[in-house]
């Protein structure tokens, strides 16, 4: 059993380097290069540290583990509160586990201002650990936002031609829907006195006008983060523009701030409202697949096709989370993790080939295999991952979301479908052209194959993803308590759903997500059941035509708790 604070720990001992680097002096080679070794020690520490945490977690239990709490602001009920559970173990592990592969992949090619880069990941690294690790919503704000700043700095300084254009569009997106969530987080506070994400987890009593105002300045803030269409115009310009550690950070972990936020605030703390706007989620998720798939197609860019494809794979995350089934959200857990590591390692191998040609335009390269046959094989494994190969890691998390979403609407899951089948297209276009044909360009035949650093790079990651798809239960097992509790937060509210609809005294569509064409109900019997699916409805509109209607609706919202929550 751990005894001492070690998530406090481990959040704020990327900071400890940070210290030993402002300490270094020196000529600029000399500082450069202990610049770097002290900022790989002190991200090796942290994530073994991190691997040492998770050893004595227990993954049978759904509750907050590792807890720490001291008084902050007392006179405001606002504490420094840290905790992790199943889902936020593994966030916090990614992140851990990704800083010093982005250290070693910049080890080359980051020349110039090598101490301030070192800091600003390792302080990139902090606020990441604290915002996964927060348990009050002003200490996760704190840390959401702190994100931004070296992230914003590694864009604009070590960045593209276009960096400085490409960094601000990445901050006033991100800021502007992180302020409506401020207010959101105002007018908790003010209504509820408390900012401990627990215990608002746990309110029973609000109204659905208020909860569907919240659920919208959330949806705002995690919208852009994921990125959701048509919120995601920042995401390629960031990523085409970013250094290569700087799109493996991005894309493997900040992207993951909007789903986590997701599912540790907006389902739990608004879950009338979230199940009022599954049809919107639905909607824009399926969008988000299939355009930018299709985008993806056309895309000349190495970083800017795989920055699309980013987005598509995001898309059955959020359709996943707000299946609001068991399959649904342990798929989207696991494709996050899986994006987290087959997106980066994607980039990384982008970052290769840059490195060596400085361009990463798709129609300079060309027969790669016959003279980088190991950078072949290693892109290989990670573009089949992404297509979703069984036996790799991209499988298991998008099979599961498909299964959850079938059991809500058959349409929406054989539209998210074709995103696997446009996946494969543009994957394997990107791959042809690259690794395949001939070897005629004298730059490019003159490029040498990956080195023992970039070996040591990859090795654990194509070990990951091949783990992640031969044994995902691995996975899913620890996680799967959490999520459980987050599956039993609605059966708890479904039970006090009334009184809360009484106060709130708005009429409520119906959710109709199993057939299209389904008769939709009156008005008055839509706000009772709320987002009965269409074919529960229709199976007891024949045995309740005679009764009255209020035996009619009391039979219904009872009948609507028993089906919409035992789908697993």
């Amino acid at each position: 059993m751990i005894t001492f604070p070690i998530l406090s720990l481990i959040t704020f001992l990327p900071l400890v380097g940070v210290l030993c680097l402002l300490l270094i002096r020196g000529d600029e080679a000399t500082v450069a290069e202990n610049s770097r070794k002290t900022a790989l020690l002190t991200s090796i520490f942290t994530f073994g540290l991190s691997l040492y945490m998770y050893i004595h977690f227990d993954g049978t239990s759904g509750d907050y583990q590792f807890v720490e709490k001291l008084a902050w602001l007392p006179g405001f009920n606002i504490n420094y509160k840290m905790g992790v559970d199943g889902i936020s173990i593994f966030f916090l592990l990614l992140s851990t586990f990704l800083t010093p592969i982005c250290i070693l992949a910049s080890w080359e090619s980051i020349q110039t201002r090598v101490k301030e880069y070192m800091i600003s990941f390792l302080l990139l690294e902090t606020m990441m650990l604290g915002m996964f690790s927060a348990i009050d919503l002003m200490l996760f704000y704190v840390f959401f936002e702190g994100v931004l700043i070296p992230m914003f700095v590694i864009i604009g300084v070590w960045g593209g031609p276009r960096r400085v254009y490409a960094s601000f569009k990445f901050f006033l997106y991100t800021l502007l829907g992180s302020v409506l969530m401020l207010l959101a987080i105002l007018a908790l506070y003010n209504t509820y006195h408390t900012t401990d994400i627990a215990e608002l987890s746990k309110i029973t009593t609000m109204g659905l006008g208020m909860q569907k105002w919240l659920w919208l300045a959330f949806f705002a803030s995690f919208a852009v983060k994921v990125p959701m269409w048509p919120v995601h115009t920042w995401l390629p310009d960031a990523h085409v523009e970013a250094p290569t550690a700087g799109s493996v950070i991005l894309a493997g972990v900040l992207l993951k701030m909007g789903g986590y936020g997701f599912l540790r605030l907006s389902l739990p703390m608004f879950p009338e409202a979230t199940v009022y706007f599954m049809p919107l989620v639905f909607t824009l998720s399926v969008i988000a697949v299939i355009y930018t798939s299709l985008v993806a197609l056309v895309q000349e860019d190495m970083k800017k096709l795989i920055a699309y494809s980013s987005v598509a794979h995001m898309g059955f995350v959020t359709l996943g989370i707000f299946t609001l089934t068991r399959q649904g959200i342990d798929g989207a857990m696991f494709q996050m993790l899986s994006h987290g590591i087959v997106s980066a390692a994607l980039f990384l191998c982008v970052g290769v080939v840059y490195d060596r040609l400085h361009t990463r335009e798709i129609r300079r390269y060309g027969g790669l295999v016959q003279n980088m046959p190991k950078y072949a094989l290693i892109f290989m494994i990670f573009m089949m991952a992404s297509v979703g190969l069984p036996g790799t890691s991209g499988f298991v998390g998008e099979f599961l979301v498909l299964v959850g979403s079938f059991k809500v609407s058959t349409g929406f899951t054989a539209l998210a479908a074709t995103g696997v089948i446009l996946g494969a297209a543009y994957m394997l276009y990107l791959y042809k052209r690259v690794v395949f044909g001939e070897l005629d360009k004298p730059d490019v035949k003159a490029m040498h194959d990956i080195s023992l650093r970039e070996g040591f790079i990859f090795a654990p990651m194509v070990v990951l993803v091949m783990w992640m798809g031969i044994y995902p239960s691995s996975f899913l097992e620890p996680m799967g308590p959490s999520i459980e509790k987050v599956m039993t937060r609605f059966q708890s509210v479904g039970l006090v759903a009334e009184n809360a609809k009484k106060a709130d005294a708005e009429t409520v569509p119906e959710v109709d997500l199993g057939k299209a064409t389904a008769e939709a109900p009156a008005a008055d019997k839509a706000a009772e059941e709320g987002a009965k699916p269409a074919d529960e409805a229709k199976t007891e509109k024949t045995p309740a035509e005679k009764e009255p209607a209020t035996n009619k609706a009391h039979h219904g919202k009872k009948h609507k708790l028993k089906e919409t929550h035992s789908n697993d």
